[in-house]
């Protein structure tokens, strides 16, 4: 509608209205008939009075009238004209040289030109269409003046309407850009958990990887694009196992044959095989696939050495063996936190980047005193029972056999509450949620 109104066309005008006022009946006929043909319309008057009540009922763009008329004059009866319908074109037609009448009725009716008597018919009629044609220049400069106030209205409208729309779409695409997001990597998680969900030692591992890779990522001021990666990468670093015995599952690296080493080396490339078909998942496979590289470049499939090995698999590296140690899949033994760290600083310089020794180090030293931020999440741990909902997580609820259930940020209804806690009578379990403090109060408004 708003551009159909930014292209109209000019509305059709009718041709223009010439009103003769003279109290002599032969000078208005003889008007009339030279006018005739000319493309005007012409109407006449015999009296300064009767030309105002003409003008009253009917627009007229032209007016001609004589000097000296009875009751009232040509100046008394233009300067009304000019009065009241000013942007009508008033012409003098006087029969006499007095230039005092002429001046007054030129400051009094500001006339567009004066004519004398007797005229030449060629010199009036040529000065009465300069005269229309004036008034036609007028009138169009006035109608594109004011389509000009009209479109640029509607253009701001337009503008506010569009920026409008521009501002809420670009707020749905961020919305559902982040949730695309958020649903990516609980998709990742829970692909990630369908390997732990084979039990031994493995509950968990991924998730606590892919949690101290992050931190330590953070701690190295790496970019955030990248920390995510290397955060993906941690979670999906031993789908390469999925396809592994029982048996060679269970078995600590240590403890295996050469013919089990052999094949557990590869499940490293065959996670980036399996992670192929995914473009976003990049360079989190190649991270994946370069987590047995050791920084001395002993390491394989490649022996890279150095800054030759991505950052994120230097990382991946030391935070899976940390992990593994504890947990008893690299020895049979499990060694407890404080003992693999000292095997992590002992392998700095050959197995493990020395800089990423000193950032997963700093990890563990007492926190500094300092001023809570005003953007920190604060979270409460609730029961079961205790939940309500519009709540969210503010961390992954993981069963107590290490399954995911729901990630970080996931917003709680009636239906899921009811689904974990069938869930949880049926493993005779109890548990606690830790949601964000904000949306209990939140939760809370809901309800009312």
């Amino acid at each position: 509608m708003t551009e159909a109104f930014l292209s109209q066309p000019r509305p059709a005008t009718p041709p223009p209205t010439v009103l003769c006022v003279d109290d002599e009946p032969n000078i208005l006929s003889a008007l009339k008939r030279l006018f005739r043909g000319k493309g005007w319309q012409t109407v006449t008057a015999e009296s300064g009075q009767a030309g105002l009540a003409l003008l009253e009922t009917q627009t007229v763009d032209l007016v001609i009238s004589d000097m000296r008329m009875p009751e009232m004059d040509g100046a008394q009866f233009l300067a009304q004209v000019r009065a009241r319908w000013p942007g009508t074109l008033r012409l003098l037609l006087t029969g006499h040289s007095d230039i005092n009448a002429i001046i007054e009725a030129i400051n009094r009716g500001e006339i567009f030109r004066y004519i004398t008597k007797p005229w030449d018919d060629n010199d009036i009629v040529l000065i009465v269409r300069q005269a229309l044609e004036r008034q036609a220049l007028e009138q169009e400069k006035q109608w594109l003046e004011a389509l000009t106030a009209q479109q640029n209205q509607a253009l701001k409208e337009l503008n506010a309407s569009l920026e409008t729309k521009v501002e809420a779409r670009t707020s749905e695409l961020r919305l559902a850009n982040e949730q695309l997001k958020a649903n990516f990597v609980t998709t990742i998680k829970v692909f990630s958990t369908l390997l732990e969900m084979r039990g031994g030692n493995l509950s968990g591992h991924s998730r606590r990887v892919a949690d101290l890779a992050r931190r330590t990522a953070v701690k190295l001021n790496l970019d955030g694009k990248l920390v995510q990666q290397i955060f993906v990468a941690g979670l999906l670093h031993e789908i390469g196992k999925v396809s592994f015995s029982d048996e060679l599952l269970n078995t600590p690296v240590a403890m295996m044959t050469p013919v089990q080493l052999e094949a557990y080396r590869k499940h490293a490339v065959q996670a980036e095989l399996l992670l192929l078909p995914l473009p976003d998942l990049r360079e989190a496979s190649e991270i994946i696939t370069a987590q047995f590289e050791r920084f001395d470049g002993s390491g394989f499939p490649a022996q890279l050495s150095g800054e030759q090995i991505a950052i994120g698999a230097r990382i991946l590296s030391l935070a899976s063996d940390y992990d593994n140690m504890q947990i008893g899949t690299l020895t049979q033994a499990k060694l407890k936190p404080e003992e693999a760290r000292i095997i992590v600083v002992h392998s700095s310089g050959k197995r493990y980047d020395p800089q990423v020794v000193t950032a997963f180090l700093a990890l563990f030293e007492a926190p500094k005193l300092e001023a809570v931020r005003k953007d920190t999440i604060r979270e409460v741990a609730l029961g079961i029972d205790d939940l309500k909902p519009g709540m969210v997580l503010s961390r992954d609820l993981v069963t107590p056999s290490g399954m995911l259930m729901l990630s970080a940020g996931h917003q709680l209804d009636a239906r899921l509450i009811g689904k974990i806690a069938s869930f949880l009578r049926l493993g005779g379990a109890d548990m606690v949620v830790n949601v964000r403090e904000d949306s209990i109060t939140q939760s809370s408004d809901t309800g009312k």
